[in-house]
């Protein structure tokens, strides 16, 4: 059972329920793999939201190896989502928001006085 405290997310993937997490190791993965010089700048590179389909594989990659599941990008762009193309999408955006957060998840800053 994926713990989102962790920023663990559920997937399934070929039919099969998994954990996706971008840990430390896989984010840093991630910013070799886009030649992203720290967190921040793989951060705004994913806030633009444009991103192809082997970006999305990478992620998704990078998140099943975080959970300990190690497989190659090639089979995870074999590999089937529920809903297709949208349901890649969505997997994509909740392992992002669980990584690193949303807009609603902020606290709002203190009041001026």
């Amino acid at each position: 059972m994926p713990n989102p405290r962790r920023g663990e997310i559920a997937a399934v993937l070929d039919g099969r329920p998994r954990t996706l997490v971008l840990t430390l190791g896989a984010l840093a993965e991630l910013e070799a793999a886009f030649g992203a010089a720290d967190l921040m700048a793989l951060a705004a590179r994913f806030s633009n939201g444009r991103l192809g389909a082997r970006d999305a594989a990478r992620i998704i990659a990078a998140g099943l190896a975080g959970a300990g599941e190690r497989v190659s990008l090639e089979e995870v762009e074999t590999m089937r989502a529920e809903g297709g193309a949208a349901g890649y999408a969505r997997i994509v955006c909740d392992l992002l928001a669980a990584t690193f957060g949303g807009a609603e998840e902020r606290p709002s800053p203190p009041p001026e006085g």
